[in-house]
C-alpha cells in the first residue's frame, strides 16, 4: 500500500514537473537533460551513449537548423528506437539549442 502511494506521488510530481517545463519554452538545460536521458527511446540508450560530451558532433555547424532537427529525430527513431518529436516541439527546439552549445571545428 505504501509503495502504491509512493508511485502515485512520483507520477504526480512527474506530471507537475512536465507542466512546468511545458510552459517555460525551449532551453539549453532541457536539451541537455533530453540528450542524457535514456527515456527518449526504448532500448535503454541516450544520445550521450553514442556521443559522450558531444563526441562526434563537432561538425554540426555545417548544418542549418531544419536539417539538424531532422538528424536529431532520425537518431531518436533509429539509434534510440524512440518516437520522433514534432518539428516545432519545445523538446526538439531544446535539443537543438543544447547541440549548438557544443564545441565545433
Amino acid at each position: 500500500m505504501a509503495m502504491k502511494r509512493w508511485m502515485a506521488a512520483g507520477a504526480l510530481l512527474a506530471m507537475t514537473a512536465g507542466s512546468a517545463l511545458a510552459t517555460e519554452g525551449p532551453t539549453v538545460a532541457m536539451g541537455q537533460a533530453l540528450f542524457e536521458s535514456p527515456a527518449m527511446g526504448s532500448n535503454g540508450k541516450s544520445c550521450a551513449s553514442c556521443h559522450p560530451a558531444g563526441k562526434g558532433l563537432d561538425e554540426l555547424g555545417a548544418f542549418d537548423d531544419p536539417m539538424l532537427k531532422e538528424m536529431i529525430n532520425f537518431c531518436i527513431r533509429d539509434a534510440l528506437e524512440g518516437k520522433m518529436f514534432a518539428l516545432e516541439s519545445q523538446e526538439l527546439d531544446s535539443m537543438l539549442l543544447y547541440l549548438r552549445t557544443l564545441p565545433q571545428k
